[in-house]
């Protein structure tokens, strides 16, 4: 009788610590999941702000660094890495690097390159010099008409062609004619905010000129772009973003 008490008492236990480890296990993995989930932030609609005041707010930034990821395609074969990028209107200095080690270094001022380790082919420079310039530097455009489409503005030059969505002010695809009437095709997506440890970073370093007013539209950017040109393609993500004005 005895035994037959304490086997049905072991059960019982059993089962109440079962009990406990489920309910108090279950927050515990709804919150790891909840945490490991990817966070999406909803940029605000800015069809109300004016498209020339926040071109001429983003022409205040002299510089820009980022820390890239990099996917190159050439046909079947592709290539991985990151790059450190300090980059103003007139000039780059690119840093790649593969497994961690630098594979490559590309310097250029005022339409020159001063540095080329390795040298790179015209269509690698092409897409290495004018797409990053011009697709971060996407406002330096010069004597451009504006045209109004149904969800986007449309910019034009005689080498140039900028889509920028009406809701976001943020570009969307870029096309530019290069060498020969080649042409370089930039697709945007991801927009991020420049986020406030990156801020207080930047002011810490170099005054509160670094950052612009949280409301303005000039405070977003793309974290996604695609370069084509010929049978090239580079993918890259932008890890980290931070602007000297």
């Amino acid at each position: 009788m005895l035994k037959r008490l304490l086997r049905i008492s072991e059960i019982k236990n059993t089962g109440i610590l079962e009990s406990l480890l489920h309910y108090s296990i279950a927050p515990l993995l709804v919150l790891l999941l909840v945490s490991c989930a990817p966070k999406h932030v909803e940029v605000p609609s800015y069809e109300r702000a004016d498209l020339n005041e926040t071109i001429s707010e983003l022409k205040k930034i002299r510089t820009i660094e980022a820390v890239l990821s990099v996917d190159y395609e050439k046909g079947d074969s592709a290539m991985s890495g990151d790059a450190s990028m300090n980059l103003s209107e007139k000039s780059l200095d690119l840093k790649l690097y593969y497994l961690g080690f630098l594979a490559g270094e590309v310097k250029e001022e005022n339409g020159v390159i001063i540095k080329n380790k390795p040298r790179l082919d015209k269509n690698k420079s092409a897409i290495l010099v004018d797409g990053l310039k011009n697709s971060f530097f996407w406002w330096n455009m010069q004597d451009y008409t504006l045209q109004e489409r149904e969800d986007s503005y449309e910019l034009k030059n005689s080498y140039r062609k900028l889509f920028i969505s009406k809701k976001t002010l943020l570009p969307v695809r870029q096309i530019i004619e290069i060498n020969d009437g080649e042409k370089l095709n930039i697709l945007y997506d991801s927009p991020v905010k420049q986020n406030a440890g990156e801020k207080e970073s930047n002011e810490k370093s170099a005054g509160p000129s670094l950052i612009t007013d949280d409301s303005s539209p000039s405070s977003w950017y793309n974290s996604a772009l695609r370069i084509e040109f010929k049978n090239y393609i580079v993918r890259i993500k932008v890890k980290s973003y931070s602007v000297v004005r």
